[in-house]
């Protein structure tokens, strides 16, 4: 029996049900679950890192976006106010559109 010890999607048990399957859960507390959803947020973006193709790419990043959306509620907030905070840095110190690759800076 495989053991996962990992933050999951709601619906993940009852798939798991449907085929068949028993599992067992928890019901996390909020730091736990804060815990959890920074772990999670890293497991996806390693993912990410592994695609090799547009799709896996998309369906990694479309994960880390759901992560995003669960931080944003931990923090008394949503993804509204996070994609404001975003308009407002791109605004003051631009995107990454441009692919600028800083080398070196002469402080002297």
């Amino acid at each position: 029996m495989p053991v996962y010890n990992k933050l999951v999607r709601d619906l993940i048990p009852k798939i798991i049900e449907k085929d068949g399957k028993n599992c067992s859960t928890k019901i996390l507390n909020d730091e736990a679950y804060e815990k959890e959803l920074k772990k999670k947020v890293y497991e996806e973006l390693e993912e990410y890192m592994e695609a090799k193709n547009n799709e896996e790419a998309l369906e990694e990043l479309a994960d880390i976006l759901e992560l995003m959306h669960a931080l944003a509620k931990v923090h008394d907030s949503n993804i509204d106010t996070i994609e404001k905070i975003r308009e407002e840095k791109q605004i003051k110190r631009g995107g990454f559109e441009e692919k600028i690759f800083l080398i070196e800076v002469d402080d002297e």
